[in-house]
């Protein structure tokens, strides 16, 4: 089912061919005030520049041809020359009722699907996964969703921090423990890692062991390589859990460490030496860039590769092997100039062609209470897991004194979805660009633009039904009739949600989805309040019924895409 936002193109492009002989796209805008339509065009603010003609009568013109048939109710032009369209109920409520027997609710799968890589997540090897890592994995899961919900083939794709230095000085600490193999723990494994970095600190003569141990690692050695593998498979237990209670679906599968594209390195500097790119510079490999004082160093004075290098190499492999038709970073505001050089760099030598997208969606800070970046009381650096348990809890407290009549496991339950979808949620809603204080308060009310808000709107939608069934009334989707100004701004909200999933597949903001959500809820409320619906009778109950299903549908789709769960009951 097409969007209204793409009929309307398609008409006012058509209307603009009839007028005037021109080809050319409508810009078709949604009207933040419904007193100047539902719909808005500002085309022939841009036509009459080029015709050379009045804003206002150029816009005459387009009315005079538009064919809108009977979607429609009034056409009007404002101002200068802007262009409203007020949408007819009855084309609408017809919209809506096709939207209820959907069940992708108007989100149509794409004609010509993408192979969509998005990098998210991206935790270190033997350090627990912290809040740091929070904003990248669920951002990134979600974009992930939504790309994937439109029919697209995505392929995720954890860049795992698994190489480097560090794990030279984490083996020759190790080794010098005596350490046989089997018995590492996450929580040694990280104090290790502090007194590894400590030594290699104090110590030169532990600093060339750590480095001979990193060269035995690359080279494969046997006591290296194994004493690795334990880590990166402790590590790996510690953060899958995590993943698996976010709901976040990233696996072992999706792992594409730095040691995968290790092989690779020696490769891309080749070939930008190769292609006349990289040059020497005080000993180290560089790639000058335009617009950037200091060039992207590739390769180390003395030998050794960087996270450049790296980047490179999996845009490289992304696109040769994976073919992908766009690519897809989440990670935090301040490597905003690591990725415009990577992207020049890749673009320059051929690794990244014109026709694949390169794309950067940066985010800000989560910051505690007191406008700092958020840490435990004492100061020290939140584990993700701990903040997940404490949400958990929290909810569980709310859901016990609200609900002491479930059974304890279906309090569990409900607990579980409130307390981890309010986490994410509270992030979600927010412009991923932005910073933004957490707040254990604001996040687990049952009102304002928070996820137990959306999650009892939907529950409440399901006790609507739950309620229906115990009256004898036997639920059957008919015709919707939007006839009440309630009904009317529900079912109008309702059809814009494929709109709000291309903005947000567009450009990469989930907040988009999470304020329509919200939206939603609050619209449904205003026609819950106003309009009986197990009360009335004939077919304005099955219509309002049609519309509560249709609504629960798309509150349960839209929190699906969010990774977000959505309890029957609350």
């Amino acid at each position: 089912m097409q969007t209204i936002t793409a009929q309307l193109s398609a008409a006012f492009a058509k209307a603009i061919h009839a007028a005037f002989g021109i080809q050319a796209d409508a810009h078709i805008a949604a009207s933040a005030n419904e007193q100047f339509g539902d719909y808005q065009s500002n085309a022939a603010m841009g036509l009459a520049k080029s015709l050379k003609k009045n804003p206002r009568a150029v816009a005459e013109e387009i009315k005079a041809k538009l064919d809108l048939a009977h979607m429609a109710s009034e056409v009007s032009i404002a101002g200068p020359g802007f262009i409203n369209i007020r949408l007819n109920p009855t084309w609408l409520a017809t919209q809506a009722t096709s939207l209820a027997s959907d069940p992708q609710i108007g989100i149509g799968k794409v004609s010509d699907p993408e192979i969509v890589v998005v990098d998210y997540s991206g935790p270190n090897v033997a350090k627990e996964m912290h809040v740091g890592h929070l904003r990248s994995t669920i951002i990134g899961d979600a974009i992930s969703r939504v790309i994937e919900f439109q029919g697209n083939n995505v392929i995720r794709q954890n860049h795992v921090g698994d190489w480097g230095t560090q794990f030279g000085m984490l083996i020759e600490y190790l080794r010098k423990q005596g350490f046989t193999g089997g018995q590492l723990e996450i929580q040694d494994l990280e104090e290790f890692y502090r007194q590894a970095k400590k030594s290699f600190d104090d110590s030169p003569e532990f600093q060339a062991q750590a480095r001979a141990r990193v060269v035995a690692l690359q080279s494969g050695e046997s006591f290296e390589f194994a004493a690795w593998q334990d880590i990166v498979v402790e590590t790996r237990k510690s953060y899958q859990p995590v993943y698996d209670n976010l709901s976040v679906l990233l696996k072992s599968e999706h792992e594409r460490g730095e040691s995968f594209y290790n092989p690779f390195l020696a490769e891309v500097v080749a070939e930008l030496k190769l292609k006349g790119l990289a040059v020497e510079s005080q000993g180290a490999i560089v790639v000058p860039t335009e617009g950037f004082e200091n060039p992207l160093i590739i390769e180390k004075t003395g030998g050794g590769y960087l996270y450049a290098t790296t980047d490179l190499a999996a845009i490289r492999y992304r696109v040769r092997e994976l073919h992908a038709n766009r690519i897809i970073y989440t990670h935090d505001s301040r490597q905003a100039q690591h990725f415009a050089q990577v992207f020049q760099v890749a673009r320059k030598a051929g690794f990244a062609p014109p026709e694949v997208s390169l794309e950067y969606a940066p985010f800000g800070t989560m910051l505690g209470e007191d406008g700092k970046p958020f840490k435990t009381r004492t100061g020290g650096t939140v584990k993700l897991k701990d903040l997940l348990d404490e949400a958990e809890e929290r909810a569980q407290k709310i859901v016990d004194e609200k609900n002491p009549e479930l059974p304890e496991a279906k309090r569990a339950e409900i607990a579980h979805a409130v307390g981890i979808g309010a986490v994410k949620y509270a992030d979600l809603s927010k412009d991923r660009t932005s910073d933004y204080v957490f707040s254990w308060e604001k996040m687990l009310a049952m009102d304002g633009n928070t996820a137990p808000y959306l999650q009892y709107a939907h529950a409440r939608i399901r006790s609507i039904f739950r309620r229906a069934g115990e009256r004898g009334i036997n639920y059957q989707p008919g015709n919707i009739q939007l006839e009440s100004p309630f009904e009317l701004a529900l079912g109008k909200h309702l059809l814009k949600f494929s709109e709000t999933v291309e903005l947000v597949s567009r450009e990469l903001r989930p907040h988009y989805l999470c304020t329509y959500l919200y939206e939603l809820a609050t619209k449904f409320s205003g026609f819950f309040e106003n309009c009986p619906v197990i009360q009335s009778e004939g077919n304005v109950r099955t219509s309002r019924l049609t519309l509560c299903a249709l609504t629960a549908q798309t509150l349960a789709i839209g929190l699906d895409l969010l990774g977000i769960g959505h309890p029957e009951q609350m």
